[in-house]
């Protein structure tokens, strides 16, 4: 697994509408903590994890599909834990959730 953290300064929409969009393969993970200066993003057939919090952005790239289920899974467990609820947002169209079908994790799925 590799991880990048950098600062960017911006708002979560620079990610929503660019490097993290649907059109690139990227998939938001709903969190009640979602807000203009925090949201997570995943790629179910890349393996990279993205989180912008206030400007510190992390990515994460998995080396294997079942690194990338065990990040997810964590993703799932720790917001859960902390309140915040969990739900994989794939896209527009039912076949924008079939690499996460896929995966497995079709029921994580809204």
């Amino acid at each position: 697994m590799n991880k990048i953290r950098e600062f960017a300064p911006a708002d979560r929409y620079k990610y929503d509408f660019g490097i993290c969009s649907s059109k690139n393969g990227f998939s938001q993970i709903d969190t009640k903590q979602d807000a203009s200066y925090y949201g997570t993003w995943a790629n179910p057939t890349k393996f990279i994890l993205v989180n912008y919090c206030e400007g510190d952005v992390c990515v994460t790239t998995c080396e294997s599909k079942e690194e990338f289920i065990r990040e997810i899974m964590e993703c799932k467990r720790w917001n859960e834990e902390a309140g915040y609820g969990f739900a994989i947002d794939p896209g527009w169209s039912e076949a924008d959730g079939d690499p996460w079908r896929a995966l497995g994790m079709g029921e994580l799925l809204h």
